[in-house]
């Protein structure tokens, strides 16, 4: 039996504001609905809203819990490690492309 992981999306910006941080100040946080796991310490590509390849990332904490209004949401806090090339980006966007954003069978 197999699962879908979430290290293929992990860090799919969902604004320009949300990259911008991460970018400009080296780390960031963002909040996904429903319960996840992300595994702490691994290293992930973040991409832009556009599907673009954009840096390399660390998530360095993960809490999933039911907020105020009763949703399950979580909280993934991440910190820069480096910013990919021109090169390097534009063959992880493609990957990823392929496996994760385009069309599934």
């Amino acid at each position: 039996m197999g699962f879908q992981t979430e290290f293929n999306s992990v860090c799919k910006f969902k604004s320009a504001q949300e990259l911008y941080e991460l970018m400009e100040y080296g780390k960031c946080k963002m909040v996904k609905s429903g319960f996840r796991i992300y595994p702490t310490g691994q290293k992930v590509i973040a991409y832009t809203p556009e599907n673009k390849a954009a840096a390399i990332v660390r998530i360095s904490a993960s809490i999933a819990e039911i907020n105020f209004q009763g949703s399950e949401i979580t909280s993934v806090e991440m910190e820069l490690v480096r910013k990919l090339t021109e090169e390097e980006s534009r063959v992880q966007t493609a990957l990823a492309h392929e496996m994760f954003f385009g069309e599934h069978e």
